[in-house]
């Protein structure tokens, strides 16, 4: 068979049952062994970072998953670095194929001909241009490989046009994937780490997005309840431990953060951090604030990460669910010995936080603060919802006042954060699990950058709900250029020639939207929000399409966040919740 047909062969032995991409000259011989092959669905995108990303939904939807992304020479692989990067930044794998120009001609400058192999090396733990027919199988066998051992992250292939022709020998009925590699704690490692946490007086559990990849949420609460010890889940850990679990203490950091995780976070005296590699939107750039009186034990799969940001008092290398089997099973020595200590006061506290320490969401101004968008959210999505989103105020607000119940329902680009990621990646998580309630979320810029993939949902009759909040404004960026004094190059507002009822917000997202076989409802008060989403809900199921909620904000609003880069200095520019009717949705009612 063709070394492009073998590869196919491949991918369906390794579980791959789907891909995004956009097919080309150089990439074409594969194409045909996909159509041939059968067996892998293949969702054709209208831009190819747009597949890289639909493939990073695809793959953090369900455990085992790997997204696929295949396009073209030249261009195709450049467009799709953006996407590696944003695997390769939150430990997400994703399999990218290339086509490429003859091996003859590589070095000559052919059309489209470019070193992708060179330029995606730093973004993959592995990138290569097959030169040798042979190796196709070879090199896709030690791709999944490196895929799922130790750190997960994405891996490029890049094949000549003649390789991919070119006959070999493969028997694809005797082909084993290769044995997966995860390093693991021992108990006497555990038993040390467990020693710090019964020296404590106010213990917490920092999990990461690791607990989430390793498919461990379920041991991380069982650890938790059996020490009671509250849990911070990280931004990319968050759904590890309910929101409504009475050991969920909130989430820490300079944006994405509760004021009562933040505050519980600060009174506590060890921090078992497991699966996060203490980024900086967590930590702050302060690391004295964050690392002061406390003692940190640090469980990572990656031995680089433990001391790359601070120096724990004692690292684990291990898979986060390797290390939790035996955290709990040595929990579980302890409680039945009765020497595990009473945290019944410390919890307490954490509860007080819990429900004194909140923003407000509840305003009925008209145009619509942002808070309250996610107060409807929270009414309209229950705990089965799948969130996606990528970055900018609308991200960092959601963050603040959303809830999330379960593991991969919060689908978030955390170290990357480009955008326009949220559109594809949103198909990516409908692609992956059909049946979901998918809900993406946006700000106006970041809907824009890649809008056109709404094509694909309406084309391949893929349902979500995106909820758009529209500021005509590059929020984030206008907020962070305050301590510049400056508001400069930020303000998207035009007055739309065509759509002049719109006044200075420029973009009309709702023709946008309709023109690409979707459907849209624009919202401008609050009060509307509940009935407009519900009807999202009933479009999305009728039509099979995505269905855009417009929310028209008001053009400023300053989201709560460090000036300081200091999570004991997050400042709070709205008003407070000093009544229980100004957060109505908390998880636990204002005290």
């Amino acid at each position: 068979m063709t070394a492009a047909r073998a590869a196919v062969e491949i991918l369906k032995r390794e579980g791959v049952d789907t891909a995004f991409g956009v097919p080309g000259a150089a990439i074409n011989p594969f194409y045909a062994a996909l159509k041939a092959s059968g067996g892998v669905h293949h969702t054709l995108a209208r831009h190819v970072e747009g597949a890289s990303h639909m493939a990073e939904g695809y793959t953090r939807a369900n455990p085992g998953n790997i997204g696929v992304c295949i396009g073209t020479s030249g261009p195709a692989g450049t467009d799709m670095i953006t996407g590696l990067y944003s695997a390769t930044g939150d430990s997400i794998p994703i399999l990218c194929i290339t086509g490429q120009a003859p091996t003859s001609v590589i070095h000559k400058e052919d059309f489209q001909a470019v070193d992708i192999a060179s330029i995606a090396a730093p973004v993959t733990k592995k990138a290569t241009t097959v030169l040798e027919a042979a190796q196709v199988p070879g090199v896709f066998q030690q791709a999944f490989h490196l895929m799922r051992s130790g750190r997960p992250g994405p891996v490029l292939i890049d094949l000549p046009i003649d390789v991919q022709l070119t006959e070999i020998e493969f028997d694809p009925e005797t082909y084993e994937p290769l044995p997966v590699y995860k390093p693991a704690a021992t108990r006497a490692q555990i038993e040390k780490a467990i020693s710090f946490l019964l020296e404590s007086e106010r213990p917490l559990i920092v999990a990461g997005g690791g607990v989430i990849n390793a498919d461990a949420s379920d041991l991380l609460v069982e650890f938790a309840e059996l020490t009671g010890t509250p849990v911070i889940p990280t931004l990319m850990g968050w759904g590890t431990i309910p929101d409504d679990h009475e050991l969920n203490a909130g989430m820490v950091g300079l944006q994405t953060s509760h004021r009562y995780g933040n505050a519980t976070f600060l009174e506590s005296d060890f921090v078992l951090g497991i699966g996060n590699r203490w980024a900086n939107r967590h930590t702050g750039y302060k690391l004295d604030v964050y690392t002061r009186g406390r003692k940190f034990v640090h469980v990572d799969i990656e031995p680089t990460q433990i001391g790359r940001i601070f120096a724990p008092d004692y690292g684990i290398t291990s898979d986060a669910r390797a290390a939790l089997e035996l955290f709990v099973d040595v929990a579980r020595d302890l409680k039945a010995a009765g020497r595990l200590p009473d945290r019944s006061e410390w919890i307490a506290s954490t509860h007080e936080r819990r429900s004194t320490l909140l923003r407000r969401t509840h305003f009925d101004d008209i145009p619509m603060k942002p808070q309250r968008v996610y107060e409807e959210m929270n009414k309209a999505f229950g705990p089965e919802t799948r969130y996606v989103t990528t970055i900018g105020l609308s991200q960092i607000a959601g963050a603040q006042m959303l809830h999330v119940y379960r593991p991969r329902h919060w689908i978030n680009c955390g170290q990357a954060g480009p955008l326009g990621w949220t559109v594809p990646a949103a198909l990516g998580v409908a692609t992956a699990d059909p049946d979901a309630q998918v809900v993406a979320l946006s700000g106006d810029y970041d809907f824009q950058f890649m809008l056109e993939e709404l094509a694909v949902g309406a084309q391949h009759r893929i349902p979500y709900v995106h909820v758009l909040v529209n500021n005509s404004y590059l929020g984030l960026i206008r907020q962070a250029q305050i301590g510049l004094d400056i508001n400069f190059q930020v303000s998207l507002e035009f007055e739309n020639i065509n759509s002049p009822e719109l006044g200075v917000y420029g973009v009309d997202h709702v023709k946008v939207a309709e023109g690409l076989g979707c459907k849209a409802i624009r919202v401008t008060d609050p009060n509307e929000l509940g009935a407009a989403f519900e009807q999202a809900k009933k479009l999305a199921a009728e039509h099979r399409v995505p269905v855009v909620v417009e929310a028209i904000l008001e053009r400023i609003t300053n989201i709560s966040m460090s000036t300081t880069a200091d999570i004991s200095n997050v400042v709070e520019f709205e008003e407070l919740a000093t009544e229980p009717g100004h957060a109505p949705t908390s998880i636990a009612p204002l005290r």
